[in-house]
């Protein structure tokens, strides 16, 4: 306790003590005593003088003072043992501000180091709060920067930088507008320029689908941090850089920095006097992908190139298309392209409300969509080996089984009857055959099956156990689930239709069976499929992930553990069968096809397909995986309304390969035979 308490309190003591003494002296006067040992008695009758009522005031206002200043003091004492931390605390605030400091955000690296996404310095103009009352001021900002005045305005009273910090008005100004400024320092008062970083994408478009793009924080982001109380919770304050899509979005925790605090000494009106403490921003940590950006880069090139061409060959509904490159061994994504595509550094510092618009639309083809991992489409003929599997399982067919195609299957009667692609028939064919030419019928025979066993919904089982209709868990976004159709589903969706109508037909079995109907598939999954496939049944989680670096940039603190999907089982003979079928649709389907991929000397193996939809050009599939006898690689392609799959998809998957192994396409064959 300190001396001047100590004293203040012993006052307050003895105070207390003599106004309770004079009360009870003054109590005593007015009795006697006998000596010899009576009672006390009164010494007169009751007196009634004024002055005997105004000794009885005087006493009243006696214990009343020395009552109020009791109360004084004990607060006083209260005040300085007590509550002497808060106060202080209070204080001490009442003359300090903390003012925070931007952290850059992490880098974005390929596999190989190559920076897909880091930071530049940007010239940003600021202004101090007071600004928003000077209409003159605000006027001149509005006018130089080419805003409106009442954003300009609105911009300078957001507080939630801070009630000291220097107000955002305007990002990645130009020079000149830097220079007006400057030189007509009297016209904006209270105005700066400050340098900070900004977000950069160097390759442009390459894997813009893949990083996404950063914004400021959306109202709910603003809100939603403020309830974050948690320790690994991120603080968003409006001049944030904000991911909002992509790996910029799904890794915001990790690119994200720690801002730094300043502390300032400030006077009764908030101008800042001088600087005290502060501590530095902590930049977000560099994170590296499993994309090779090389790849990407040819994969991209080649979507565009491959669309381009089906447009001026007068198909002008294929606008758009994907293609992904899985590693089989541990799920890396080498590549993952979509198109069309966008640049990330349109929405560095903002994006105008037209060119949203724009790259929402669905007339300039969804620009922003990620079709590997969002789009969904009728697999075609690319499920045909999973229907292999489900007949082998399930007694449908034995690995002898053979087959006629006529070109018109008939297997529900003449009025139901159904044609395989080939028109003409393939003649007899047994199941390995079946796949290699895309054999309709069989797949017809194996659906109709299906369709009269105990075990009807033994494709959609199958289809389940290797993937379909579930997420990837892949670590991106708004990635989709697909649908595998059957009776419940089916009973549930058509609700306007009749019963009959609303209940499972042969017919939808057969169209199942060759990937047609009502199954949903993304380029993902169908992927992963054909990487299981390569295996023999093992499907590592697809991730882009590859390690987190430490801040110093020397070392990770996190590198990516494989993780393994599912694991099917087949038996061995099941999966020789196929095996053997998709390096015959390479090499054997047709000779055109062939000659894209004798020029290399891996073994390839895969399947084409086309997805049909009524009053709509055929989407084009090629899905393959190599080295075919000791596979490292699946590629798949889907090009929408892009015709057959040997005449459009192939294409990119093949230039896909050629990135890869160094050796490029140098066929100039074209199939225009039809064949799928």
């Amino acid at each position: 306790m300190s001396p001047i308490v100590f004293i203040v309190t012993l006052l307050a003591i003895v105070l207390v003590a003599i106004v309770v003494l004079l009360i009870i002296n003054r109590g005593e006067a007015r009795f006697t005593f006998d000596i010899g040992g009576q009672a006390p008695r009164a010494s007169g009758g009751g007196d009634n003088s004024t002055e005997k009522g105004f000794k009885n005031r005087l006493v009243g206002l006696e214990i009343f003072s020395g009552t109020i200043i009791g109360v004084l003091f004990t607060k006083l004492w209260a005040m300085q043992l007590v509550s002497v931390d808060d106060y202080t605390k209070q204080a001490e605030l009442n003359r300090t501000r903390r003012i925070s400091t931007v952290a850059a955000r992490g880098r974005i690296l390929d596999r190989n180091g190559v920076e897909l996404v880091t930071n530049r310095p940007s010239l940003v103009v600021v202004a101090s709060s007071e600004v928003a009352d000077n209409d003159v001021v605000v006027q001149h900002l509005a006018n130089v920067l080419g805003m409106p005045p009442v954003a300009v305005r609105r911009k300078i009273q957001d507080q939630t930088e801070g009630a000291q910090s220097l107000r955002t008005v305007a990002v990645d100004v130009s020079r000149r507008v830097v220079s007006y400024i400057d030189e007509h320092q009297y016209l904006f008062e209270g105005v700066h320029i400050e340098e900070r970083a900004q977000r950069h994408y160097p390759l442009g478009t390459v894997c813009s689908h893949v990083l996404g793009y950063t914004g400021s924080p959306t109202i709910e982001q603003l809100k939603d941090s403020e309830e974050d109380e948690t320790d690994y919770g991120i603080s968003y304050e409006s001049g944030d850089t904000v991911g909002q899509a992509g790996i910029e979005y799904q890794y915001e925790s990790v690119l994200q920095g720690v801002r730094g605090e300043q502390t300032v000494y400030v006077d009764a009106d908030g101008n800042v006097l001088d600087y005290a403490t502060s501590i530095e921003a902590t930049n977000g940590s560099d994170i590296t992908l499993t994309i090779d950006s090389n790849v990407q880069r040819a994969a991209e090139e080649s979507l565009a190139g491959v669309i381009g061409r089906i447009r001026e060959k007068g198909n002008t509904e294929c606008m758009s298309g994907s293609a992904v490159c899985l590693d089989v061994t541990n799920g890396d994504v080498i590549a993952m392209a979509s198109y069309p595509t966008f640049s990330p550094n349109d929405f560095v510092g903002g994006i105008s409300n037209d060119d949203w618009e724009m790259l929402s639309s669905e007339e300039a083809g969804n620009p922003l969509m990620n079709r590997v991992i969002a789009g969904q489409y009728p697999s075609a003929s690319t499920i045909k080996p999973l229907s292999v599997f489900a007949a082998l399982n399930y007694g449908i067919a034995s690995l002898e089984s053979s087959y006629v195609c006529t070109g018109y299957w008939t297997g529900f009667g003449e009025d139901y009857g159904q044609y395989c692609w080939n028109h003409d028939g393939h003649g007899g064919v047994n199941l390995r055959e079946g796949i290699v030419y895309s054999c309709d019928a069989v797949f017809y025979e194996i659906g109709k099956g299906f369709f009269l066993s105990e075990n009807p919904e033994g494709l959609q089982e199958t289809f389940r156990r290797w993937g379909l209709g579930q997420a990837s868990g892949i670590d991106l976004p708004a990635e989709s689930i697909g649908r595998v159709p059957d009776a419940e589903w089916k009973y549930n969706y058509f609700t306007q239709a009749d019963e009959f109508a609303r209940s499972w037909q042969g017919g939808d079995t057969t169209n199942l069976v060759i990937g047609q109907g009502d199954l949903l598939v993304t380029p993902l999954q169908m992927a992963c499929v054909y990487a299981g496939i390569a295996t023999r049944g093992t499907i590592m989680r697809p991730h882009l992930l590859k390690s987190v670096s430490t801040h110093a940039g020397d070392g990770t603190i996190i590198d990516f553990k494989e993780e393994t999907l599912l694991t099917t089982e087949e038996e061995a003979s099941s999966f020789d069968l196929v095996h053997d079928g998709l390096q015959g649709v390479i090499y054997e389907e047709s000779a055109a096809q062939a000659s894209h991929f004798l020029n290399m000397k891996e073994l390839v193996a895969g399947k084409t397909g086309t997805g049909e939809r009524s009053g709509e050009e055929p989407t084009g599939w090629f899905i393959a995986f190599v080295p075919a006898d000791n596979p490292q690689y699946v590629v798949a392609s889907c090009i929408e309304q892009g015709g057959y799959g040997s005449e459009s998809a192939m294409y990119v998957v093949r230039d896909i390969m050629g990135s890869i192994y160094g050796e490029p396409d140098d066929s100039d064959a074209v199939d225009s035979s039809g064949v799928r």
